[in-house]
């Protein structure tokens, strides 16, 4: 082999192997980068682009190609997204929130909870990290977030279930949700075993007294943060009615007291005030004033029927972070408007 071809070869073997450990030829790279702009951004030809850089169009088509094959190029349906951000500026400035995410609906009629709960999983993924303690309360829409956490090892993370659950056998039980929560970052988790509701207000406090709940209580009090959702009372839809904590009777008198929703069977009305009724007494659940104190309160929700309940619950807790469907929030915004 002459000298010239195995210098040749040297050079192409130095190239591809530069690209192989992602240090690219800088004029290659540069002139790939150019063009990438010149069709995306600048909305160029490429027999416009061939003509600028001086190369064939073949080579500008293959530029492009692999410019997106490096993740150079990232498209988005940036209108869309527009509207979305717009509508969570809106709704974060009429409530005075921190941050909204909005989760897109192809339908105004699909159920909310497949979209809020992939927001809710992408966002706590996001935003969890070592030594955290968490609260958490428990429902259908916290239970589908499940799915959507990135799980990973945690050192010192703690989740504390701020409510007590059910003790009837069912297909699932919502207020495990803590301990799955916790399994998948692989901290401690924290159960009140204890039905969210009991029977009298003696049966309570020897629950929290002389049964040893009392120790979860307290680490309730010194919460890094909190994540919540709402039930509505206007449906039978909501987790108390549907697993049977509420019954009609319940149902109707909280109603006549202007009850709209609750949070961890904590009842609220519009204007963000616990309502006076005796149920309050036999919940075993974190008072709303703990919740109010976590410096992190995290509300994620929606649902034709939850407007009310939603707009009581920004009064009640002020969230720093709410999220949300997009067909909820422009409700939300709507009944906020009226209310004027």
């Amino acid at each position: 082999m002459s000298d010239r071809r195995k210098r040749t070869n040297t050079t192409a073997n130095q190239k591809k192997a530069a690209l192989d450990v992602g240090q690219p030829d800088t004029k290659i790279s540069r002139m790939r980068m150019r063009a990438a702009w010149m069709y995306y951004i600048e909305q160029m030809t490429q027999n416009e682009i061939a003509e600028i850089l001086g190369v064939g169009r073949v080579t500008i088509v293959r530029m492009l190609a692999e410019a997106r094959a490096r993740n150079e190029v990232k498209i988005g349906i940036q209108g869309y997204l527009s509207d979305l951000i717009a509508l969570e500026r809106q709704v974060e400035q009429q409530f005075g929130l921190e941050k909204v995410i909005i989760a897109p609906l192809s339908h105004p009629d699909n159920d909310p909870i497949p979209a809020i709960s992939a927001a809710t999983g992408a966002y706590l993924s996001g935003v969890v990290s070592n030594g955290m303690r968490v609260g958490v309360g428990w429902g259908r829409t916290l239970l589908s977030t499940l799915s959507y956490l990135e799980a990973r090892a945690l050192d010192d993370f703690t989740v504390i279930s701020l409510l007590g659950g059910i003790s009837q056998p069912r297909r699932f039980n919502p207020a495990e949700f803590a301990w799955q929560f916790a399994q998948l970052f692989q901290g401690d988790g924290y159960l009140i075993p204890a039905p969210a509701m009991v029977d009298s207000v003696e049966t309570k406090t020897a629950l929290i007294e002389r049964c040893g709940l009392k120790s979860v209580f307290e680490m309730a009090e010194d919460l890094d943060l909190v994540l919540l959702s709402v039930g509505a009372i206007e449906t039978a839809s909501s987790t108390p009615y549907r697993i049977g904590f509420l019954n009609e009777g319940h149902q109707s008198s909280l109603a006549e007291r202007g009850a709209v929703g609750d949070l961890l069977f904590h009842f609220y009305d519009k204007e963000g005030r616990l309502v006076d009724h005796p149920i309050h007494d036999l919940v075993m659940s974190v008072g709303i004033d703990t919740v109010q104190r976590v410096p992190v309160r995290v509300l994620t929700s929606g649902g034709k029927e939850k407007i009310n309940a939603l707009y009581g619950a920004m009064k009640l807790i002020r969230p720093t972070v709410f999220i949300t469907d997009e067909e909820s929030a422009r409700q939300l915004l709507v009944v906020a408007q009226t209310e004027l």
